[in-house]
């Protein structure tokens, strides 16, 4: 179908785990941020709508075929949120202990004094857009728990406070092989993975 193919992201932890869920492949893998590609501002409703702007614009300005990824954490008792403002929570530095807290002190707001198990899950949305414009989404999700204080040195974002359903440790604690078995972003990808198997 094709061989090179451009990560719509700056995010070295993105791009590191997609680039380990594309090695069976063997797909030449290389993030915007090589291809000297600026991300665009997401002003999307949606994780769909937001990975389709990221995906398009480094598309066109590549010329090759670009995925991208939007994903976040979703809690229903902040009716959603941080949801399509995940990373925005963090701060232009990135800063997810400031989230982590934000998280707690909106809970508390809402007379939920202690977030630990409080019912969160994580969205993951592909796009791939071809270089003729053609496109395709795929989803995934899992659902959760919260845990504070953080735990574990592994992963990013809000790895550390988020507890898959069935399990006692947070993603940050699973080694990555363990979590990209399950995650929300490997669970879009296998629907990624068999469109390209179906498309060969």
């Amino acid at each position: 179908m094709f061989k090179k193919l451009v990560i719509a992201s700056h995010n070295k932890g993105k791009v590191k785990e997609i680039g380990e869920l594309l090695a069976p492949l063997g797909l030449e893998v290389i993030s915007a941020a090589e291809a000297n590609v600026d991300e665009p501002e997401e002003t999307g409703l949606t994780f769909a709508e937001n990975a389709i702007l990221k995906a398009r614009n480094t598309a066109e300005k590549t010329g090759l075929p670009a995925l991208a990824d939007d994903s976040g954490l979703a809690i229903p008792a902040l009716d959603g949120a941080p949801g399509i403002y995940s990373a925005r929570w963090a701060g232009a530095d990135k800063n997810f202990d400031s989230a982590f807290s934000r998280i707690k002190q909106e809970l508390a707001d809402k007379n939920i004094k202690n977030a630990t198990g409080t019912a969160a899950y994580f969205v993951c949305a592909l796009c791939l857009i071809l270089p003729d414009g053609g496109e395709q989404i795929f989803e995934g999700r899992i659902d959760g728990i919260l845990t504070f204080p953080p735990k574990g040195e592994h992963g990013f974002g809000y790895d550390p406070v988020f507890i898959p359903q069935g399990y006692d440790i947070t993603f940050a604690e699973m080694d990555s092989t363990k979590k990209h078995s399950m995650s929300h972003r490997a669970r879009a990808f296998e629907k990624f993975l068999q469109y390209l198997k179906d498309n060969k």
